[in-house]
């Protein structure tokens, strides 16, 4: 009899000590952070649209990277690896320069026919000076991937016909901050959400080849999750990080409270917290929760100045997508 008690008590006991190396794990991770600020902006740089890959316990950070250089702006997607989120490679530039073009936002980066998949944009703002005010991107902005067999050497910008073959780039439309997910139900089947009209949806299955499918009022900066049989769409309207989910992409509707995390308590977030991206590293041993990527600018706002200067990226975490911890938040 008491042989089979402790046959019984084992696994709870082995069980019970991995709980418990996990959660220590994960505590040691959140203590180890003394800031929520990954890349801190100034005067002259931006650091703005995050996007997150985890991959064999890496996380490899994509960005823009906003720089003055020679007196004119120029804006690039670039990319910093880390193992802990503290100690983070310096800034590679991936894309190449012009102010015509200017590749940035990069949305994701999906595993595709054994090759590696970066959505991104261009952002053209040819001329655009330090002296000059805000300027946003013009009409030919348009969407974009990039292919990579090692997430080191990156091809040329590809574009995206997301209206289809039967429309020329000339008459896509402005469209910006491409997202790449997989069909909940189908297998193979791929979407591309970028804002056009709120957020619009295409979907491929080789992602050369596109159908246009539809839309639904959204801010920018689309991110898009699949669990219990929903899809869940983070977005950026004027301030904050707000939330939708849908069963069949064509009926949404708002879930939860707008997320600003610390923004009043955050000087280099005070003008606006955006472009939230979320990874779900809840199963993962280490790190257990979903983490957010997001980039804040202050102290002025962006229509005050800090749009191509004094932007930071941030990152915080959640158990439920609705309570959110960052590392320095007031317990109480």
């Amino acid at each position: 009899m008491m042989i089979s008690k402790i046959r019984l008590t084992l696994p709870l006991i082995f069980f019970l000590l991995l709980f418990a190396q996990r959660s220590e794990g994960q505590e040691n991770l959140l203590k180890g952070l003394q800031s929520p600020i990954v890349f801190k902006g100034n005067d002259s740089v931006a650091y703005r649209d995050p996007a997150i890959l985890f991959h064999e316990n890496v996380f490899y950070l994509f960005y823009t990277l906003v720089k003055t250089e020679g007196g004119l702006i120029y804006s690039y997607t670039a990319m910093s690896k880390s193992r802990d989120l503290i100690h983070w490679s310096p800034g590679e530039i991936i894309t190449p320069k012009g102010q015509h073009l200017n590749y940035c936002s990069p949305g994701n980066v999906i595993r595709f026919n054994d090759e590696w998949i970066l959505s991104l944009q261009t952002y053209p703002r040819p001329g655009l000076g330090v002296k000059d005010p805000i300027m946003y991107g013009t009409a030919e902005a348009r969407v974009y991937t990039m292919r990579s067999k090692d997430l080191k050497n990156w091809s040329e910008p590809e574009l995206l016909k997301v209206k289809g073959p039967d429309v020329g780039q000339a008459d896509m439309g402005r469209m910006i901050d491409p997202y790449l997910v997989e069909d909940k139900n189908e297998k193979g089947k791929w979407w591309c959400f970028y804002k056009q009209n709120g957020v619009s949806m295409s979907y491929s299955y080789d992602l050369e080849n596109w159908t246009y499918c539809c839309h639904t009022a959204s801010g920018e900066n689309v991110t898009v999750l699949t669990e219990d049989n929903e899809y869940l769409l983070f977005h950026s309207p004027e301030n904050g990080i707000g939330i939708k989910r849908s069963s069949n992409l064509k009926e949404w509707e708002d879930w939860g409270d707008l997320i600003v995390l610390g923004q009043d308590q955050w000087q280099w977030a005070k003008g606006r917290i955006t472009a939230g991206t979320v990874v779900d590293l809840r199963d993962d041993p280490m790190y257990g929760k979903y983490l957010m990527f997001f980039h804040g600018s202050g102290p002025n706002t962006e229509e005050e100045g800090d749009f191509d200067k004094n932007a930071s990226i941030g990152v915080a975490w959640s158990d439920d997508l609705k309570n959110w911890e960052w590392p320095g938040k007031d317990p109480k």
